[in-house]
């Protein structure tokens, strides 16, 4: 059994490899390179699953970042429980395989309860009186001290919104590092976000991205170095590109129109989307959006509707996502897919005085869709320095504080992801798989293989 180290560096392109990531092109020099077929949708959760099972959407049941949870009648997204997936994961197959098999899984989604020896995952605090305190999850319990007091304590503000940057995923590479070096795994997950934020900032032709893609390849160089001079193996893959996006699509606003979509009129002011009174609403993840219709007589109504929408590619009903792979229970009767300059809003509201009090947080647990406008402060704030110090001012003393930086203009976003990529921008616009050995070096490589790919480097063929 051979001790591997797979590193997951969100966005990663094979267009990207050369000048800029000396650190992972030097697996080249005994290893492989190759785009990566993946699945739909191509977002975060519902590809982590599919590499881990080697399963499609409509059998692991990631069906995005979040769902309707239909018995609840609300939108949940970004839950942690590894109960989730169905299907067998690749370290529950590595351990049957050799009983001394060993995991540890850092920050990788899915994470907690996961059957591995070794997790770290972000787990924020969120005390009676409304505030946010960082922290993280870990099995065994202890990790989180003893990490915590030797690295510091994990930069949740620098892992997502307007101050994402680098020093999240300098984090957790030093802590897996710290993780590989003490527990000796025999099979590290390692999970580097950086370069997701100024990919969807900026978009993915913007100059600054050299820079950012340098910054990931060193932290994935400190994992690499361990992991070589330990003789291990390496691969370095994502789980989609990112696309140059102009347009957002506002789905439920169109919904709405329509007179599908209910909202509820809250007593401080503000509307919130009633999901289990709504005939139909969109749950937005990117640029795929689950549509779901309460009633059976009125989905070809709402499809007709939806496919006339500007931006929007196609729109598969049932038996179309049978096709695609992602028909599930927790799939929306209709699944929306955007054009590739284009992408869905959660946006329900239709005027912004009336928007709910979250939309100008950071707030993706309660947001019933994704929302990249939380990487930006508002623009239209004058002095953003100063409310932010007026905020975190409140904080220390022990008051409610309310986050409001956050901007409505959906415009602003420049990069995103979700659709499957066009066939002739499989290097450009897909995910990729890279190895430090060509013992399992193919042609060709779908999301589906990954599994057994890392069985194949542990245990041979």
């Amino acid at each position: 059994m051979r001790q591997l180290v797979v590193i997951n560096v969100v966005g990663l392109t094979h267009e990207m490899i050369g000048e800029q990531t000396p650190n992972i092109r030097r697996l080249l020099d005994t290893g492989f390179a190759r785009p990566m077929t993946t699945v739909l949708p191509a977002v975060t959760c519902t590809v982590q699953a599919t590499l881990l099972t080697g399963l499609m959407p409509a059998q692991h049941g990631i069906v995005a970042n979040g769902w309707y949870f239909r018995e609840l009648a609300e939108v949940m997204f970004w839950k942690q429980s590894n109960h989730l997936i169905c299907g067998e994961r690749v370290f529950e197959t590595a351990r049957k395989r050799n009983t001394a098999h060993t995991t540890a899984k850092m920050f990788w989604w899915y994470n907690m309860y996961a059957d591995v020896q070794w997790s770290v995952t972000p787990r924020p605090s969120y005390p009676a009186d409304g505030r946010k305190v960082p922290d993280i999850y870990s099995d065994p319990p202890e990790f989180r001290d003893e990490l915590q007091s030797t690295l510091g304590r994990f930069p949740l503000f620098n892992f997502w919104g307007p101050t994402a940057d680098i020093r999240s995923s300098a984090w957790i590479a030093d802590a897996s590092v710290e993780v590989f070096r003490r527990c000796q795994p025999s099979m590290l997950l390692v999970y580097l976000p950086h370069l997701d934020y100024n990919l969807q900032r900026l978009g993915p032709d913007s100059l600054q991205l050299t820079e950012d893609i340098r910054l990931v390849d060193h932290e994935a160089g400190k994992l690499i170095d361990v992991a070589l001079a330990a003789d291990a193996d390496v691969v370095v893959l994502s789980e989609y590109g990112i696309t140059a996006v102009n347009q957002p699509i506002h789905i439920n606003r169109a919904l709405r129109d329509a007179g599908y979509l209910a909202v509820r009129r809250e007593p401080l002011g503000w509307e919130s989307l009633d999901c289990g009174a709504s005939s139909a609403f969109a749950v937005a993840d990117h640029q795929v959006a689950h549509v779901y219709v309460k009633r059976a007589n009125d989905v070809a109504k709402v499809k007709t509707l939806l496919e006339r929408l500007d931006g929007v590619e196609r729109v598969l009903d049932h038996e179309a996502q049978q096709v695609a792979g992602m028909n599930h229970p927790r799939s929306g009767e209709l699944v929306v897919v955007s054009q590739r300059h284009a992408w869905f809003t959660y946006y329900f509201w239709q005027d912004d005085r009336l928007a709910p009090d979250y939309a100008r947080t950071v707030d993706i647990h309660r947001k019933p869709g994704y929302d990249p406008v939380e990487l930006f402060v508002d623009p239209t704030i004058q002095f953003p320095k100063l409310r932010i110090a007026n905020r975190l001012a409140r904080k220390l003393l022990g008051f409610r504080y309310y986050m409001d930086m956050i901007g409505l203009d959906a415009g602003i976003v420049r990069g995103s992801h979700g659709r499957l990529p066009d066939g002739d921008r499989m290097s450009q616009d897909g995910p990729v798989f890279i190895c430090s050995s060509k013992r399992v070096e193919r042609d060709e490589l779908n999301a589906t293989d990954v599994r057994n790919l890392l069985l194949h480097l542990q245990f041979g063929g």
